[in-house]
């Protein structure tokens, strides 16, 4: 895999501090987000790239394992385990190898090579020691609408194409393990793992809150007087609520069931609550002001 180098990526120095990555990271995403490119599959690409180099260097470990071992950089811990193998070799009266600290391609390549293709048993064949590949990080934007349903999503990690199925009722944070689908492993060691976390967006209509949704609707004042029906857009579909009449502003209507989908509980689904927000009319003529006045009288 062709080195990435991520500080490039982002458009910021070697130097730069976090709040400097956070600020380039943001200005891309908003750039080369999905929603604003449909169908652009370079832009996608681009934006696959610069979530990976944030997930790098937003995490010190991890940016400081960047800085150190460049793009062999998710081999450190597996170069710190072999050179501590050869170590005990070498007290045994094996040869050592000792790394320099340079941080030039060939230094690396060697490095690499010296560990884990020329080390030897104690019969004197050689072998190659297996270690395990390294776990991947990646996060997922969703809307709320996403989350609402079971649905495909299809990214980009380490060059290739991964397609999972989002179960509905994916919680902002949660994190999905992918098994075997992080990096190679060394000398036929088994693959990493890909961690995935769901970014849910706020919705402007709806706020969720574990499975339960929670919404506002509008009514005049002669349907909060009177009584009347309200037809409410939901994710699931249009819902015609009766609205009773004396229905005071701030009153809450429960609708079980109608809320968000439970992960992974086929047909289990919290609650919606709803808040009536009477409007008071304005401009109101002179007849109207006549009438209003009548009633305040009776």
């Amino acid at each position: 895999m062709a080195f990435v180098d991520y500080y490039k990526t982002l458009g910021v120095e070697k130097n730069a501090t976090e709040d400097e990555i956070k600020k380039a990271y943001r200005k891309l995403a908003r750039k080369y987000h999905p929603d604003l490119n449909p169908n652009d599959a370079e832009a996608n690409k681009k934006f696959q790239q610069i979530n990976e180099a944030n997930e790098v260097l937003s995490d010190p470990a991890k940016r400081k394992k960047y800085d150190a071992y460049g793009e062999h950089w998710q081999h450190a811990e597996q170069y710190e385990q072999a050179k501590q193998q050869q170590h005990n070799q070498s007290s045994q009266g094996w040869q050592e190898y000792t790394y320099s600290g340079g941080q030039h391609e060939g230094d690396f390549s060697d490095f690499f090579e010296s560990l884990f293709g020329h080390a030897r048993s104690g019969g004197g064949r050689s072998t190659r020691a297996k270690f395990r590949g390294n776990d991947y990080n990646a996060s997922l934007q969703l809307n709320l609408r996403d989350a609402y349903k079971t649905h495909k999503q299809t990214f980009t990690i380490d060059g290739k194409q991964v397609r999972i199925t989002v179960p509905a009722g994916v919680a902002d944070e949660q994190v999905i393990k992918l098994k075997g689908y992080g990096s190679a492993g060394v000398n036929g060691g088994p693959h990493g793992d890909l961690y995935i976390t769901f970014k849910i967006e706020d919705d402007p209509r709806f706020k969720r809150l574990g499975n339960d949704l929670y919404t506002t609707a509008e009514i005049d004042l002669y349907t909060a007087v009177l009584g009347g029906e309200y037809m409410l857009e939901t994710f699931g579909g249009k819902i015609k609520l009766k609205v009773n009449a004396e229905t005071q502003n701030g009153s809450v209507v429960r609708l079980k069931g109608k809320g968000f989908p439970v992960y992974k509980q086929e047909d289990r689904f919290g609650d919606l609550f709803v808040t009536w927000q009477v409007k008071i009319p304005t401009n109101l003529t002179e007849k109207q002001k006549e009438l209003f006045k009548e009633l305040s009288k009776l």
